[in-house]
């Protein structure tokens, strides 16, 4: 296994002002800002992180590579990653920063800062089912359109295509994709479960792990068969995990 450098080797301005926290500090203020930057004991010159100013945001987190120099940023809300990006320049890290610590628009982060990419996922700031539900949507119809797997893609499509599904939860567990009538985990017990395979096939489970009930040619007839495996009462997805919705 290849040993990384020393991280003063690739970071020689970082480690010149004792921290990331403190370069990143020297940036905000060379930019005009003002905002604190959290030190990270744990990796001096490769972590570091910006509070935000905005209640439903989370803490901006800086990472330094380990084996070439770079900086990656995330940041979440609720839990759920909302951007993320990779930049040689800690100029765009301190503008992304600012961006999302004073709760500027997703989209419009991206214009102050190119290398952020959104995750699909929307803000839930009134942690509404209904609005937690639609987000995580969002985020499946992205990561399917990144994911260069037509067949997943055209089942992520499909199935949200479909209300009965598009009001329940979706996630994905070893790419098969699965429903919650509770927005988070523990998430329910499945009612089915829907596997696109690389050869253009698509199977249908009654519960991850479990056997094959069925092997269908498009995602439209296993989307299909997993609707009609559905209660007939079953109404949308609720807050909260299942354990605490249900005892």
């Amino acid at each position: 296994m290849a040993t990384a450098p020393d991280p003063s080797t690739l970071y020689p301005d970082v480690a010149a002002k004792g921290s990331l926290a403190a370069a990143l500090q020297a940036v905000v203020a060379e930019q005009g800002f003002s905002f604190p930057v959290i030190v990270s004991e744990s990796d001096l010159l490769r972590l570091a992180a910006v509070p935000s100013a905005t209640p439903h945001r989370e803490t901006l987190i800086v990472t330094g590579w380990h084996f070439e120099r770079r900086w990656s940023v995330g940041g979440s809300g609720k839990g759920k990653l909302l951007i993320y990006g990779e930049t040689e320049d800690l100029n765009e890290v301190v503008r992304a920063a600012q961006a999302w610590r004073e709760g500027v628009p997703l989209p419009e982060i991206r214009k102050a800062a190119p290398f952020v990419e959104l995750t699909g996922r929307y803000e839930t700031p009134d942690d509404s089912p209904a609005h937690v539900v639609a987000s995580e949507w969002q985020y499946m119809l992205k990561d399917a359109q990144d994911s260069n797997w037509p067949e997943y893609l055209a089942l992520i499509e499909a199935a949200h295509a479909e209300p009965k599904l598009r009001q329940l939860y979706p996630y994905t567990s070893h790419w098969s994709l699965r429903f919650s009538t509770t927005t988070a985990y523990p998430f329910s017990p499945d009612f089915v479960c829907l596997v696109a395979s690389q050869g253009g096939t698509y199977s249908v489970r009654a519960h991850w792990g479990g056997p094959v009930l069925a092997e269908v040619a498009t995602a439209k007839e296993a989307v299909s068969m997993a609707v009609r495996r559905l209660p007939a009462d079953l109404g949308p997805a609720v807050a909260g995990p299942y354990e605490r919705q249900n005892h």
